[in-house]
């Protein structure tokens, strides 16, 4: 394939949003409804330019394909970016151009939060459009994704810790957590609780100091946090921090964390697996997330206790992940996509939906 077309390769539809009176610039990927209706959040951020937001929707619109599939939610793959600063740029006016956007896909897309978005935007987008989750318990919603996600993150970093050394637990295990937002926050208490010793670091001097008197937790740069001397490392952060450079500084036995697109390039599962690094695929790893406002879509509503079973399930999905991985001898990441499109291939077909 060549040309402009060879750009959205596998994706079925990609959407450019404008509106001059609100502001809005957005752009909603839609890589696959095979499955379902294509769920996944709205990013909100001051992307350079127009190619780099381009870039970064068709990575993140992928991986949703994946991450539910591998999940076994019956839902496609999208994403969705609202290009500008949250703190400057987010009106009601422009959320509401953009859930307008979002109506106009009758269903095909149906979106959450992601960074820079929140469940109160959820709220102002739904005055426009019913294809919306995420959104606050008082509206009837899920709440905080970030709980879920942690928890999920959490489960499957000890299911790798079973695979590299023999014992699914985190006591007495290094483990350096980069990023302390939602999710790292909540994972680094789940592992001072657990036992483990920490290195954490964030941009975010506030994020840093509610962790770090904890028991065990030592601060330090942002830029030195990926390689310090710990058995785990934990990216949950913003993606693309595993490249050939920072790889072969790593000295970690285990990649798990839940930050998406943490390969900078494909190539880098396989530098990973030449040195002997279990990486454990972002998107099956922080599906908590994508399990937890899934949930609002059943026709009883949101249950917190059924989307929290559901979590639980996420280590045995990498588990059988890494097994086929060893088995075939491939990347971790590779046997996660071939087990994936299984799914899709074996289930697409028995499904009713359309689009």
């Amino acid at each position: 394939m060549e040309g402009t077309f060879a750009r959205f390769e596998g994706h079925e539809q990609v959407v450019f949003a404008n509106d001059d009176a609100s502001g809005l610039r957005a752009i909603i990927a839609v890589h696959s409804t095979r499955l379902g209706p294509s769920l996944g959040g709205t990013r909100f951020h001051p992307y350079p330019d127009d190619d780099a937001a381009l870039t970064d929707v068709l990575r993140l619109s992928r991986a949703m394909t994946y991450k539910a599939a591998c999940a076994g939610l019956d839902l496609g793959g999208g994403k969705a970016v609202i290009i500008g600063d949250p703190t400057t740029d987010r009106s009601e006016a422009l959320l509401r151009a953009f859930g307008r956007a979002v109506d106009w896909l009758g269903g095909r897309y149906i979106t959450a939060c992601d960074v820079g978005t929140t469940p109160r935007d959820m709220a102002i987008i739904r005055r426009e459009t019913r294809n919306v989750t995420g959104l606050d318990t008082e509206e009837g919603g899920s709440g905080d994704s970030g709980i879920a996600t942690a928890h999920g993150v959490h489960l499957s970093m000890r299911a790798a810790a079973g695979v590299a050394f023999g014992e699914p637990t985190l006591q007495g295990r290094h483990v350096a957590v980069q990023g302390l937002g939602k999710v790292g926050t909540r994972l680094v208490r789940a592992l001072v609780e657990e036992g483990a010793k920490l290195t954490v670091a964030d941009v975010d001097e506030e994020a840093v100091d509610r962790v770090a008197d904890l028991p065990g937790v030592e601060v330090v740069a942002v830029d030195q946090v990926l390689f310090a001397d710990a058995d785990v490392v934990s990216p949950n952060a913003l993606g693309a921090v595993l490249t050939q450079t920072t790889i072969a500084l790593l000295q970690a036995r285990i990649v798990c964390g839940a930050a998406n697109n943490q390969l900078g390039v494909d190539e880098d599962a396989d530098r990973l697996r030449e040195r002997g690094i279990l990486y454990c695929p972002d998107y099956v790893v922080n599906a908590g997330g994508l399990i937890n406002v899934a949930d609002e879509l059943h026709d009883g509503g949101y249950r917190h206790d059924r989307a929290i079973r559901r979590v639980e399930h996420v280590p045995d999905n990498l588990t059988r992940i890494l097994e086929l991985a060893r088995a075939e001898d491939i990347t971790t990441e590779a046997a996660a996509e071939e087990i994936a499109e299984r799914r899709i291939a074996a289930v697409s077909g028995l499904l009713r939906w359309r689009g």
